[in-house]
C-alpha cells in the first residue's frame, strides 16, 4: 500500500511539471502570434523556470529515496540538463534575444513535455499494477 502512494506522489509531481511546461509554451505561442509582448511573455516564463526545475529535481531523489532506481536513472538526464542549463545562465528567457531563440525555446519545451508525458505514461502503469498486485 505504501508503494501506491508512491506512484501517486511521483503523478501529481508529474502533472504539475507538465503543467508548467505547457504554461511556458503557451506563453511562447502566444509571443509567437503576437497576442503578448515580449517583456510580459519572457516574465512570465521566467516565474516558473526555477520552480520547474526544483520539482524536477525533486521528482528525480524522490525516486532514489523510495527506491524506484530505474525511474531515477531516467529522470536524471532532464535534471542533468537543467542543471547545465541553470550553470549556464541559459535557463532564463531574454526579452532582447527571445525573438531570436524563440524556435529553440519552443523545440527545448517541446521535447521536455514529451519526456514528461512518456514518463507518465510509465507512471500511471507502475501505478496501476502496483494496485492491482495489492
Amino acid at each position: 500500500m505504501g508503494d501506491l502512494f508512491v506512484w501517486l506522489i511521483s503523478f501529481f509531481l508529474l502533472i504539475a511539471l507538465l503543467v508548467l511546461v505547457t504554461y511556458q509554451l503557451m506563453c511562447l505561442a502566444d509571443l509567437e502570434f503576437d497576442y503578448i509582448n515580449p517583456y510580459d511573455s519572457s516574465s512570465r516564463i521566467n516565474t516558473v523556470v526555477l520552480p520547474e526545475f526544483i520539482i524536477q529535481g525533486v521528482l528525480c531523489f524522490f525516486y532514489l529515496f523510495t527506491g524506484h532506481w530505474i525511474m531515477s536513472l531516467y529522470a536524471a538526464p532532464c535534471l542533468y540538463f537543467n542543471v547545465r542549463l541553470y550553470r549556464q545562465g541559459k535557463h532564463l528567457v531574454d526579452v532582447t534575444e527571445i525573438f531570436n531563440l524563440l524556435s529553440w525555446e519552443k523545440k527545448q519545451r517541446l521535447v521536455k513535455l514529451f519526456y514528461l508525458v512518456f514518463t507518465l505514461f510509465i507512471s500511471v502503469f507502475w501505478m496501476i499494477y502496483t494496485s492491482m498486485d495489492d
